[in-house]
């Protein structure tokens, strides 16, 4: 008889807003093709470019995925290894493990190469066994963000809900771009209603195209911004003094800068023309409101006062608490009433990504490497040193992932792991309130295993006997799904794909109680100022680069996932050459025309790119993509080797928006 095709609803587990809802065709246990779920309420049968490119690619391709575990052979970084067994493999990893006599010299770095509950969080189990030192993930992302806004309302996990866009007449996205982050959110959510869209944003996004208002702030300004934006409000009698007056911890301490931030003061420092800041300042006051706070507008020095400035906006105008309001940074596991802390555990020690490349280097730190789930020659900062450290004879290093990346080349052990499509797991969006079902289309490849097995095994080859450490997929979801509203198992979940658990749209912090030790919000943070920060956000604003310099801004483009996907021929076709894009007037200021090869150069080092010319960035920027492969770019390096590690003012994240760049004509 013929083969026929079955179809599976599984969940996409990238880093990305959206969660789409897949269907997975499916003959013989082989998978033909991956299409969005018609059915899902944020895919609508459509899957972005670059997953519908990369999910019927590279993820399927026998050549370019791993599937037996290596051994390297050659000198650290020329790629040469040696199929093995798991079995030798497992046993050398432990024999080499049981010999470092100071656990937390033995780092792990992991981050978002998949944010399924188990694969991405399972293995912490087994570093936090062994007493390793974890590379705090959120160091190169969102802790700044995190820190502060947990400081502030007691968490950074519970934002509005997506659903409550029916209710709010104005939406203000601050620092994200929804068109390359979130695609279907840009598509068909952001302007799904009549509210007024309003985007702050230096470069003019394709969410800032559609835009009611866009305040296109030079980069740094942010918190000035939002300071004169307050004056405004304020100006115009709209603050909601009942609300602070009975919810709010230390407004007061920001009354003084809000009144000395005028409308042309504001102006004359974020370079946004004053009628534009009122226009969208009213708009956002009279509400009810949300703000999308983006992730990206905290990776500047002045990141953690950025993030402790821009909820004034809902705090002044008691936009929290009733529908249509609020303001959104991530949805957690929390919103759902779930606690997912069981599954990882909690590190024994952490370190900053802006320290990784430093420790590295030094012997008496660091004498083993495991890194999983990401990519840190293409991700973390100071390329070089990360490279010069990866190098080292005496650094004991094992890389699991799907493909052979910029960093597995440097390990001594290569574990090949399976894909989101080759196992069950459990996934919480981390913008709406759902839960979803991410489900085995197909067996692993090869001798490819999920995240979890793998270190189910190391355990075992360790001689470990807690039972935690060899916890079943199976348990652990039911464990989670126990926590939520929905009514039914693992297997009811996959019949439906995506589950809605609230039969209204949640509302932000309803009740309005606050997990503070005040119980309500804290503008005024005694716990931070005892660290040397200012007790209350201040109006600041980034003084202009040097003369002759650029601010060199590094978002994430529209065909890459992070660094995943850079390995995907038809993606690369998509990208193109690796670009640097300048307003007209600067490439005018310094002689240079559409294509030129121009030197862009920092302290940690250079990079060769072409010259874009680009109405949607401002002057004194430079823009370009982040987490190419460097392996698969011209000069063996992406535009990461520019960063030397600068940090934000708090919790030592990521402040790589706010390099700034010599350029040179070649």
């Amino acid at each position: 008889m013929p083969a026929t095709d079955c179809f599976i609803k599984t969940t996409c587990p990238r880093d990305c807003y959206d969660a789409c809802g897949m269907s997975v065709r499916v003959r013989d246990g082989v998978i033909q093709n991956v299409m969005g779920d018609r059915g899902h309420h944020v895919a609508q049968g459509k899957l972005c470019g670059k997953c519908a490119i990369a999910y019927n690619g590279v993820f399927r391709d026998a050549e370019k995925r791993l599937s037996v575990p290596l051994r390297r052979v050659g000198k650290k970084g020329d790629g040469q290894f040696e199929p093995v067994s798991w079995d030798e493999a497992l046993a050398d990893i432990a024999a080499r493990l049981k010999k470092i006599s100071d656990p937390s010299t033995i780092y792990h770095t992991h981050y978002t190469g998949t944010l399924s509950m188990i694969a991405g969080g399972f293995p912490g189990r087994f570093f936090n066994r062994i007493g390793a030192t974890e590379v705090d993930p959120d160091t190169v992302c969102n802790k700044a963000g995190h820190v502060v806004l947990a400081d502030m309302f007691g968490t950074s996990l519970s934002g509005f809900d997506p659903e409550q866009i029916a209710n709010t007449r104005c939406l203000m996205v601050w620092g994200a771009n929804p068109s390359h982050s979130a695609p279907h959110m840009h598509s068909g959510w952001v302007k799904s209603t009549g509210a007024a869209l309003v985007v702050v944003d230096p470069i003019a996004t394709g969410t800032a195209r559609l835009a009611d208002i866009h305040l296109q702030l030079r980069p740094g300004s942010d918190a000035a911004l939002a300071f004169g934006m307050l004056h405004v409000i304020k100006q115009a009698g709209l603050f909601d003094r009942a609300f602070i007056e009975k919810h709010v911890l230390g407004f007061d301490g920001v009354e003084a800068e809000i009144d000395a931030a005028t409308l042309e003061r504001t102006a004359a420092l974020t370079g946004v023309d004053a009628a534009l800041i009122e226009k969208a300042a009213l708009a956002f006051a009279r509400g009810p409101s949300l703000l999308w706070l983006g992730q990206g507008v905290q990776r500047q020095p002045k990141g953690g006062n950025v993030f402790r400035a821009l909820p004034l906006l809902n705090i002044a105008t008691g936009q929290l608490g009733k529908p249509g309001a609020g303001f959104c940074y991530m949805n957690g596991t929390e919103t759902r009433g779930v606690d997912a802390g069981f599954i990882a555990g909690s590190a024994a020690a952490s370190v900053s990504h802006m320290d990784l490349a430093a420790h590295l280097n030094d012997p008496k730190k660091v004498r083993a490497l495991f890194t999983w789930n990401n990519n840190i020659v293409a991700s973390s900062p100071s390329t070089k040193a990360i490279r010069k450290g990866l190098a080292r004879e005496d650094l004991f290093t094992v890389v699991a992932d799907l493909f052979m990346t910029d960093t597995a080349v440097y390990a001594d052990y290569v574990l090949p792991a399976a894909s989101f499509l080759e196992f069950d797991d459990l996934i919480f969006p981390y913008f709406h309130d759902t839960v979803s079902a991410q489900v085995k289309a197909a067996e692993p490849l090869g001798q490819s295993l999920p995240n979890q097995e793998i270190f189910r095994r190391l355990a075992a080859a360790m001689g470990f006997d807690e039972p935690a450490l060899f916890e079943s997929d199976g348990s652990m979801i039911a464990r989670l799904l126990e926590q939520t509203s929905f009514e039914g198992t693992f297997d009811n979940l996959k019949e439906v794909g995506t589950a809605r658990l609230f039969p209204e749209p949640r509302v932000q912090f309803e009740g309005l109680t606050f997990a503070t030790p005040s119980g309500r919000i804290e503008v005024r943070s005694n716990r931070l100022a005892e660290q040397g920060h200012p007790a209350v956000p201040m109006a600041h604003a980034d003084e202009a680069p040097e003369e002759g310099r650029l601010r060199l801004l590094t978002p994430a483009g529209e065909w890459l996932m992070n660094s995943s996907y850079g390995n995907d021929t038809k993606i690369a076709a998509q990208l193109g050459p690796a670009k640097v894009h300048l307003n007209a007037r600067d490439v005018a200021r310094r002689k240079l025309a559409q294509g030129d090869i121009v030197r862009l150069s920092t302290k940690a080092g250079h990079i060769d790119l072409a010259v874009n010319i680009s109405a949607d960035v401002p002057e004194g920027v430079a823009l370009s993509h982040k987490s190419r492969w460097p392996s698969l770019t011209k000069g063996e390096s992406n535009i990461n080797i520019l960063n030397p590690g600068l940090r934000t003012d708090i919790a030592d994240s990521t402040a790589v928006h706010g390099l700034e760049v010599e350029l040179l004509k070649l």
